[in-house]
């Protein structure tokens, strides 16, 4: 077994199929149907269930999965760790919730690509569940999500907490009567820790029927709050700094509801490469 052949087996657990998994590897099929054959030979059992339709994993294919990401994840971060550079080197994959990918990541960027240059990072833009799996799986080092977090894996460290608003057009009727008058909602997918707020938000005040209408940029959102078509909840600071000159009002939101802690989450069971650890440093 060699690493080359966990690659190949993530591949075709991951596409369900051996011809894809070549494809992804750039190699042939039958190189993909020997690999995992001398994998299950090796380990004595089957790791997957094959048809005429599809592959899936057995219940130790699950198992070895993990055990797969885990070495995959822990040889990327040795070979980054021994690299000749003498300059901090490698790559990082972060995770954002879409309000700190506007307010937090642009000056953590600035800070740390000038002091490791050498250092390539991405991020991805998504909702915490999403992205605290993402950490879970291996296809992030770190994400931003709102708190609390209460995953045995990971560990975190809080960022920054956003005071909340409600958001509504310069022209709306206000807040005081929402249970007499149809109301309508602007907001991300399920899963969004903004959306979860306002919709307890007005579940506290008696109103849980309402139109929701779905929207997956920040823009978007705010574009269509500011057009009239409904209401929506966001940190005071992101509207402050960036929408300002928009007509738009904002309706400051009490007590906890009004409070939502930020926080970076990262895998505390494997060990962290330099350039992870210096990421880290910067919370």
């Amino acid at each position: 077994m060699n690493t080359s052949d966990l690659k190949i087996f993530e591949a075709v657990a991951a596409h369900g199929s051996f011809t894809k998994a070549a494809e992804e590897m750039f190699t042939v099929q039958s190189n993909v149907t020997a690999r995992i054959k001398s994998l299950e030979e090796e380990f004595k059992i089957s790791f997957f269930k094959r048809t005429s339709r599809s592959v899936e994993l057995t219940a130790a294919g699950e198992v070895f999965m993990q055990f797969s990401k885990v070495i995959n994840h822990l040889v990327e971060e040795v070979k980054q760790d021994l690299s000749d550079s003498a300059q901090l080197s490698g790559s990082l994959k972060i995770g954002c919730i879409e309000t700190t990918l506007a307010l937090k990541v642009p000056g953590v960027i600035s800070h740390f690509t000038d002091r490791y240059p050498d250092v390539n990072l991405s991020f991805k833009a998504d909702n915490s569940p999403n992205l605290i799996n993402d950490v879970l799986d291996y296809k992030l080092d770190a994400a931003f999500v709102g708190a609390p977090v209460t995953v045995a894996e990971l560990g975190t460290r809080v960022v920054k907490e956003d005071r909340l608003v409600i958001v509504t057009a310069k022209d709306h009727p206000g807040l005081s009567d929402l249970k007499r008058r149809p109301v309508k909602i602007v907001v991300f997918d399920q899963g969004c820790s903004y959306r979860a707020r306002l919709e307890l938000w007005l579940a506290n005040r008696g109103v849980v029927n309402y139109q929701c209408t779905v929207v997956n940029t920040m823009e978007g959102i705010v574009n269509f709050v500011e057009a009239g078509i409904g209401i929506t909840l966001l940190p005071t600071d992101l509207i402050e700094q960036f929408y300002y000159k928009r007509k738009l009002k904002t309706y400051p939101v009490k007590g906890e509801l009004g409070a939502l802690t930020t926080v970076i989450v990262y895998r505390k069971d494997v060990p962290q490469s330099k350039a992870m650890k210096a990421f880290m440093d910067l919370f």
